[in-house]
């Protein structure tokens, strides 16, 4: 299976309950398989099936409580 990978920094982050609300809410778009959000730098990396809309990942951080920058 071939899979995509996408970073993007996040800001406002602050600790391991911020980490879990931007893997929740990105978790739940299509085709996300994987996660790994790196608090102190602030970096989010999604693995997935297909490339994710960066919309759509905007969308599901801001809806977390945080920010992708740009």
């Amino acid at each position: 299976m071939t899979t995509t990978t996408a970073t993007y920094t996040v800001t406002g982050m602050t600790c391991g309950h911020c980490a879990t609300s931007v893997r929740e809410e990105v978790g739940k778009l299509d085709g996300v398989t994987d996660i790994a959000v790196d608090v102190p730098t602030g970096l989010v990396t999604i693995t997935s099936t297909a490339p994710v809309d960066e919309g759509a990942v905007r969308s599901a951080v801001d809806e977390a409580g945080y920010t992708v920058q740009s």
